[in-house]
């Protein structure tokens, strides 16, 4: 009997594989699967550090739609009013939404219900956070020139739909602070001219806070702008494959690999684990740190002037900007009132976002760069570009610090008037001395970059010379770090020439204006004279 148990299973073993080899061999006939699955396993992925910054945004989403597939079987969209009868004993008997008692069962009464909405969250922050360090390490390394400018647009949009995303998820509990929020977007909207109030209505079903405007954002947030981060991150990856990942100089000094390492098997492993990684953390974050505590704050009440409340941090410029606008900025005319403390922020912040959307273009054309780039740049090699960044950056900051301005003047004991000031200080001047300062520093580490492949580093030993003199002796660099600090192209400012018809126009004009600021302060990287003159001083 055991012989026969014997003999057979390797002809079962055959069977089942003949049967597996069969189904694979349909599935790729009608899928040409095979293929895809080859070109994606040979795919080389980098291995710094910096580029697991979007793997994390990516990894970040598929908690954000776990957590909330689980949400979705218990929240309520619906802004029906009764009479809270759950566990949470302090808000017993307090009128709420059926949204707002329902986020309350998912906290208390549904079991891990706390733990999941408190995952959903901090995994939206991180998604928005990881997107956004992810866009500022390819703008300060310069990943986003030819032939990638077009997957910048993509990568913004994304950090955009999650911004949105992240909002309308917040705004769903119908709590003190999706209330505050919900009613700063309503008063925009309303400051917007002749059209603003309709808008409103359109949006809210009515006046605010209107009869339904939770069931709308709720169909938002898991049906119209999922469905447009998962398009979006499809196509950012498509264009990740098609154009190939960028690298930094000198990748591959120490491994025989260029950039990093292929898909299969080696990185499908490393981002498996990776995943993993980032859910735990995660999962940490939401099982010791509370965030949006709802019971805390209650039902939406308009009453409290200031309720100590703040919006998520990504979207605290827009409420930042609010705040810094100087009252009383309204002009009425034609029977219409004219906010310009609504329109002010409003416009400043859409110019903002247009120029970063298509900041690849506009350096392109002020520079006249037309040619592929696939080795990113040193910051402190392109000083215009990194100030504008610093510039860019400190500008957020200020409109972000002053979302807070409420806070900031009831914790440390100063007059709302003081911090609102500042602020305005800091987020008009701040930009520009971040300009200035982060341009000179760069500048100063290409002049400290040059001086080291010229007469090498200090060593720290000191020598005497027979004449007396003592000096201290430089270690020159190796041939590989040399050629790393002098690596980088000199660009300078273009040339006006005229046109066909030999005039020179005003737009020329401007592009070279453009283009001397942009390159007129340089450090020109060493030449082959240079260097060999250097060498023949130490010898």
């Amino acid at each position: 009997m055991s012989t026969s148990t014997t003999t057979s299973a390797p002809a079962e073993a055959k069977k089942s594989g003949g049967f597996t080899a069969a189904a694979a061999n349909y599935l790729d006939e009608r899928t040409s699967i095979s293929t895809a699955v080859k070109e994606l396993g040979r795919k080389i992925f980098p291995d710094h550090w910096s580029f697991l910054l979007g793997e994390v945004a990516l990894y970040s989403f598929v908690i954000i739609l776990l957590s909330g597939s689980f949400l979705t079987f218990f929240f309520q969209a619906s802004m029906t009013q009764m009479f809270y009868d759950g566990s949470y004993v302090p808000l017993k008997g307090v009128e709420m939404s059926a949204a707002m008692a329902s986020t309350l069962d998912i906290s208390f009464d549904i079991r891990g219900g706390l733990l999941m909405r408190q995952v959903h969250h901090w995994a939206a922050l991180l998604f928005v956070a990881a997107i956004g360090l992810h866009m500022l390490r390819i703008y300060f390394t310069g990943a986003f020139r030819k032939p990638r400018e077009l997957n910048w647009v993509i990568g913004f949009v994304l950090f955009i739909l999650a911004m949105a995303e992240g909002f309308t998820g917040y705004s769903l509990p119908d709590d003190l602070l999706s209330g505050n929020g919900l009613r700063i977007i309503d008063g925009i909207i309303k400051g917007i001219p002749v059209a603003g109030t309709w808008i409103s209505f359109l949006l809210f079903g009515g006046e605010f806070p209107g009869e339904d405007i939770v069931g709308r954002l709720y169909s938002l947030h898991i049906l119209l702008l999922p469905a447009l981060v998962v398009a979006f991150i499809a196509m950012h990856l498509l264009f990740v494959v098609v154009h190939k990942h960028t690298q930094f100089p000198g990748a591959g000094k120490t491994n025989q690999n260029v950039v990093g390492f292929p898909v299969l098997p080696v990185y499908a492993a490393k981002a498996g684990g990776f995943f993993f990684i980032v859910f735990g953390v995660v999962m940490l974050m939401a099982s010791f740190f509370t965030i949006n505590p709802i019971w805390n704050y209650g039902p939406y009440d308009p009453s409290p002037v200031s309720a100590g409340t703040q919006p998520d941090w990504y979207i605290g410029f827009a409420d930042g900007a609010l705040r810094l606008i100087p009252p009383g900025w309204e002009t009425v005319w034609l029977n219409h009132t004219y906010s310009w403390n609504i329109l002010a922020p409003l416009v400043i912040i859409g110019i903002f976002i247009v120029l970063v959307m298509f900041y690849p273009f506009i350096e392109a054309w002020i520079t006249g760069d037309k040619r592929e780039h696939h080795i990113l740049d040193r910051p402190r090699n392109a000083p215009t570009r990194t100030a504008i960044g610093a510039a860019g950056v400190t500008f957020y900051a200020g409109l972000w610090a002053a979302a807070s301005s409420d806070i900031i003047a009831t914790h440390f004991h100063v007059t709302m008037e003081g911090v609102i000031h500042a602020i305005q200080a800091i987020t008009v001047l701040g930009p520009i001395l971040a300009y200035l300062l982060t341009k000179r520093v760069c500048l100063a580490l290409q002049k400290k970059d040059r001086e080291i492949v010229l007469h090498g580093f200090e060593s720290g030993r000191i020598v005497r010379l027979p004449g007396g003199e003592y000096i201290e002796v430089h270690q020159p660099v190796d041939e590989y770090e040399r050629w790393k600090l002098v690596s980088y192209n000199d660009y300078k400012p273009l040339m006006i020439r005229p046109n066909a018809k030999g005039q020179i126009t005003g737009v020329q004009r401007l592009r070279a204006a453009l283009s001397r600021w942009f390159f007129e302060d340089r450090i020109a990287p060493v030449t082959k004279g240079e260097l060999e003159q250097s060498h023949g001083d130490h010898h």
